[in-house]
C-alpha cells in the first residue's frame, strides 16, 4: 500500500485497485522440476501469498521494476523513508539443459497469457466506449469529464515541469502509469490514478488532463514535478528480512508543535533502532562505489536517482542468482547518507516431501538424511535463496537415479514476512525393475548365403533392486550372450552390489563400497597383424573373477578409488578352444598354433590377484556445450604374487587432457559455443611379470586414430600424444587432428615380441579432418605410415 506522511509521520491512503497486472519487482519463487530420466528445469520465482504453480521458461531477461507498486514517503526531523512495499515480483531468471518431465512453456503459464497487456487489450477493446462529445483539440480538466461516459484514451503523454518538455517511454516514471493507450476508463478510474500517483510520494506536484480528439477519443497528459532531497554522500544498504515493516501510523491533528516535534524524535530513534537491528546485505563494495559516484553525480537526490539506485541493487542481486531479493525501502533521505532497505529472501524452513503419481504426499522409502545431504548449504535454512543454489541441489538429487520427479519450490513463509520456504518434492522410482534387450545378428550359413536357422537372437538381460532400506544401495544383474540359443559360447554376466555411504549417511566423507563377479569375453589387440600381413586368427580374451573396491568422491567428477580384484584370464581361439599361443596363417593357407605365448602360465589359462587404485582430478565444465577444462587420471595395478606362477608386477598408466578455450564467449541458452583446442598425452608403463594379453596395444580409436585397434604393436612401455582443433558450426563442431604413439623400443620385452611377429611398426602417426554428428564422429585419418587415407565412423568421444 503506498502511504504519504509528513514529519516522519506515515499516513496511508489506499491505492486504487490496479486496472490492469503492473509490473513486478524481479524477485520470484523459483520451481525446479526433474523429469523421469534426466531434469527438465522450469523455475518461477513468485512471492505472492497464493503462489501459481504454472512454471515459467527459463530464458534468461533482464529484469524489469516497477515504482507505482507501493511506495511510503515520510519526511521527518531528521530523515525520509521512502517504501517501496512488498509487491508479488515475477520475471523469468535463467534456465539449464535437460529434458524429460515437466518443463515450462516460455510464455508465463496460462495466467500470465490471461492477465497479459495484449489479453487485457483484446478484452478491453471489445468493450463499447462513448465519444467525448465536445469540440475537438480541445484541452479539459479532470473534473470537467463526465462520470456517466467511458472514455477510450488515444494517447498518454509525461510532461516534466521542470525541464519544460515531455518525456519519452523509455522515462521510469511511465512504469508507474496503470492506464494504458487503447484502454477504456471512466472518470472515477482516471481519479484514482491521478490520487494514486499524487500519493506515491515521487512528485511535488502532479495533474492529469485530457484533450479531445475528433474521432471521439481524449488523450491524456501527466504533468509533474519531480520529489528532491537534499544532496547525499553516504550509502549504506542493509538486509531487513524477518523484521516487522514498518507501518504507516496517523498522527493526531489536535498535536502541539512540541508535541509533534517529540513525535518526531521518536520515529527518528525507531528508525535508528530498526537500522541498528538489521544485518549488512550482500551487496559488495564495486556496486556501492558506483551507487556513491551517482550520488555525487547527481547533487541532489531525486525519484529518479532512487529508481535507477533500486534498479541497479535488484539488478546485482538478480544477476547473482538472489531471484527472490527486493528493494523495500529508502530511508534517512533528508540526510547526507540514503538508506536502502532489501528483502533478500532469507530461508526459514527446508521442506521434503514425497509424492505418489497423482501427486498425493505420502510417505517415502528414501531416508530423508539420503536427500539432505546433496543439499548446497547456501540451500539451508539461515542463508539467502539463490538460484544457483536451486539449480545444483536439482542436479545432485537427479543424481541419486531414486527419483522419477523432483521439484525444488520456494515459497513465501506467511509466519515470517520476507521469509522463503524451499519445498522439495520428490516421486520416487519402482523399486524394483527388470530389463530385456534384444539383438539379432545374421551369420553365413552354407555357400556364405544366410539362411533362417542362421539367424542368432542375441541380446542382454539385466535387472535392479534399488535404494535397498532407503540408503540408496542396489544390486544389479546382467546376462549378454550374442545367441540365446547356443549361450554357452560367449555368456557374459556381471552381479554387482554398491553400497553408498560407507562411513555412516550422515557422515559428510563420500565413500561408495562396490562389490561384484564377472565373467567377459573380448577381442585382444595385441594379436593383431600389421600393415601387409594377411588376416591374422583372433585371440579372445574371457575374465571371470571377483572385484571389490572402495570410491571417495572428493567433488562431482574428482574421486578416488582402491580396491581389489581375483581373476581367472582364459586366451581361446576363434572355436572357442583354449589357445596358450598366438596363432599364424602359412604361406600354404594353414594356420599354425606356434605363435606368442598368450598367458604368463604358457597353459592359455592364468589365475591372480592385484590390487588397482585410480585418481582422478576433473574440472572440465561445459560453456555453450563446448567442454573447457583439464582432466588427469593416474592408474595403478600393483601384482601381489598370488597366482600362476606368482605374478608380481606394476603397471601404471597417466592420462593428461587439456581443452583450452580459445576465445571468450557470453554463456547462456542459444549462444554459440567457443573454438577449443585439445591437447592430449598418455604414458603407460609396466614392470615385473606382464602377460601378453594386459600389454599396451597401440593403434586404434582411442589411441591413434587412422590404424586399426593394436595395428602399431604391443609394448610394455607407450607414450601417446595427440592435439584436436575444435571449431564450433551451427549446432555441432568440425575439427582437425593430430596424433602420434611410440612403443618408446618396448615392444621387444614381451614375452614372444608379438609387435614383430605380426610384423608391426611399433610407432605410427596420423593426422585428419572430422566432423561430429549427433552420438558419432565422422572421421577422414591420413595413416602417416603408409600414406594412405580412410573414412572412419566412430560412437563417442576420442577424449
Amino acid at each position: 500500500m503506498a502511504s504519504f506522511g509528513a514529519q516522519g509521520q506515515l499516513f496511508s491512503p489506499p491505492l486504487t485497485p490496479s486496472l490492469r497486472p503492473r509490473r513486478r519487482l524481479a524477485s520470484s519463487t523459483p520451481i525446479l522440476k526433474a523429469g523421469s530420466s534426466t531434469p527438465a528445469n522450469t523455475i518461477k520465482c513468485d512471492l505472492s501469498s497464493s503462489s501459481s504453480q504454472n512454471p515459467e521458461s527459463l530464458t534468461p531477461k533482464k529484469p524489469f521494476f516497477s515504482l507505482a507498486q507501493a511506495l511510503a514517503f515520510s519526511a521527518g526531523a531528521a530523515g525520509i523513508l521512502l517504501r517501496f512495499s512488498p509487491v508479488t515480483p515475477l520475471v523469468d531468471i535463467g534456465d539449464f539443459s535437460g529434458g524429460g518431465g515437466v518443463g515450462g512453456t516460455g510464455d508465463g503459464g496460462f495466467w500470465s497469457r490471461i492477465f497479459s497487456p495484449a489479453a487485457i487489450a483484446k478484452d478491453e477493446e471489445s468493450q463499447e466506449w462513448d465519444s467525448h462529445g465536445l469540440p475537438a483539440n480541445i484541452v479539459v480538466q479532470l473534473n470537467k469529464l463526465s462520470g456517466f461516459k467511458k472514455y477510450k484514451i488515444s494517447e498518454i503523454l509525461f510532461y516534466d515541469r521542470r525541464r519544460g518538455s515531455v518525456v519519452g517511454t523509455e522515462d521510469s516514471f511511465f512504469e508507474m502509469v496503470t492506464i494504458r493507450p487503447g484502454g477504456i476508463y471512466n472518470k472515477a478510474q482516471l481519479q484514482k490514478e491521478l490520487e494514486n500517483l499524487a500519493t506515491c510520494g515521487m512528485f511535488e506536484k502532479v495533474d492529469l488532463e485530457g484533450k479531445t480528439n475528433p474521432d471521439g477519443t481524449v488523450g491524456v497528459t501527466i504533468s509533474f514535478l519531480e520529489s528532491t532531497w537534499q544532496s547525499a554522500d553516504k550509502f549504506r544498504c542493509i538486509n531487513v528480512g524477518l523484521m516487522p515493516q514498518t507501518k504507516p501510523i496517523e498522527m493526531d491533528a489536535d498535536m502541539t508543535d512540541k508535541e509533534k516535534m517529540e513525535y518526531f524524535r521518536n520515529q527518528e530513534k525507531d528508525y535508528k533502532r530498526r537500522i541498528d537491528k538489521s544485518r549488512p546485505c550482500l551487496l559488495p563494495m564495486p556496486v556501492y562505489r558506483e551507487i556513491l559516484q551517482m550520488l555525487r553525480d547527481q547533487g541532489k537526490v531525486s525519484a529518479r536517482l532512487l529508481q535507477k539506485i533500486r534498479d541497479r541493487v535488484q539488478k546485482w542481486y538478480h544477476d547473482e542468482g538472489y531471484a527472490c531479493a527486493q528493494v523495500v525501502n529508502f530511508g534517512n533521505l533528508n540526510t547526507r547518507e540514503v538508506v536502502c532497505e532489501v528483502v533478500e529472501g532469507d530461508i526459514t524452513q527446508l521442506v521434503i516431501q514425497f509424492q505418489d503419481k497423482l501427486g498425493n504426499v505420502v510417505e517415502g522409502n528414501t531416508q530423508l538424511p539420503v536427500v539432505r545431504r546433496e543439499l548446497p548449504k547456501q540451500l539451508r535454512q539461515g542463508h539467502v535463496f539463490n538460484i544457483e543454489a536451486g539449480k545444483q541441489a536439482l542436479r545432485n538429487i537427479n543424481s541419486l537415479a531414486l527419483f522419477s520427479n523432483i521439484e525444488v519450490n520456494p515459497r513465501p513463509d506467511e509466519k515470517n514476512e520476507g521469509g522463503i520456504i524451499v519445498e522439495i518434492k520428490l516421486k520416487e522410482l519402482e523399486q524394483k525393475t527388470a530389463e530385456v534387450s534384444s539383438e539379432w545378428s545374421i551369420v553365413p550359413g552354407r555357400g556364405g548365403r544366410p539362411t533362417l536357422a542362421s539367424i542368432q537372437p542375441g541380446g542382454t538381460v539385466s535387472f535392479e533392486h534399488r535404494n535397498i532400506k532407503g540408503l540408496n544401495r542396489s544390486i544389479l544383474g546382467s546376462v549378454t550372450t550374442s545367441n540365446f540359443l547356443n549361450p554357452q559360447d560367449d555368456l557374459a554376466f556381471k552381479l554387482e552390489y554398491v553400497h553408498p555411504y560407507l562411513d555412516g549417511v550422515y557422515n559428510t566423507r563420500n565413500r561408495t563400497l562396490r562389490a561384484s563377479c564377472f565373467n567377459s569375453r573380448k577381442l585382444s589387440p595385441v594379436f593383431t597383424g600389421g600393415p601387409g600381413v594377411d588376416e591374422v586368427p583372433p585371440i579372445w580374451v574371457d575374465r571371470a573373477g571377483i572385484k571389490a573396491n572402495i570410491t571417495e568422491n572428493f567433488t562431482r567428477q574428482s574421486k578416488f578409488t582402491y580396491g581389489l580384484v581375483m581373476e581367472e584370464i582364459t586366451t581361446r581361439d576363434e572355436s572357442s578352444h583354449i589357445s596358450p599361443n598366438g596363432q599364424r596363417v602359412l604361406p600354404s593357407g594353414g594356420i599354425s598354433a606356434d605363435g606368442p605365448p598368450t598367458t604368463l602360465s604358457g597353459t592359455g589359462i592364468d589365475r591372480m590377484a592385484f590390487a588397482q587404485a585410480n585418481i582422478t582430478r576433473d574440472n572440465t565444465k561445459f560453456v555453450n556445450g563446448a567442454i573447457v577444462g583439464e582432466r588427469n587420471v593416474f592408474q595403478v595395478d600393483q601384482g601381489l604374487g598370488v597366482g600362476s606362477n606368482f605374478p608380481f608386477f606394476n603397471r601404471h598408466q597417466l592420462t593428461l587432457t587439456r581443452f583450452i578455450q580459445l576465445k571468450e564467449v557470453e554463456e547462456g541458452a542459444g549462444k554459440p559455443p567457443p573454438p577449443v583446442l585439445v591437447l592430449h598425452g598418455h604414458y603407460g608403463g609396466c614392470v615385473g611379470d606382464l602377460p601378453s594379453y594386459d600389454a599396451f596395444a597401440l593403434g586404434g580409436p582411442y589411441s591413434v586414430r587412422g590404424y586399426n585397434m593394436g595395428e602399431l604393436g604391443a609394448a610394455r612401455n607407450i607414450l601417446e600424444v595427440a592435439a584436436e582443433l575444435r571449431i564450433p558450426v551451427r549446432n555441432t563442431h568440425v575439427y582437425a587432428f593430430a596424433e602420434h604413439g611410440n612403443d618408446l623400443g618396448s615392444s621387444k620385452d614381451v614375452k614372444g615380441n608379438p609387435t614383430e611377429v605380426y610384423r608391426r611398426m611399433g610407432y605410427g602417426s596420423s593426422y585428419g579432418v572430422g566432423a561430429k554428428l549427433g552420438l558419432v564422429r565422422a572421421e577422414y585419418a591420413v595413416d602417416h605410415n603408409s600414406g594412405t587415407g580412410a573414412v572412419f565412423f566412430r560412437f563417442g568421444e576420442r577424449f
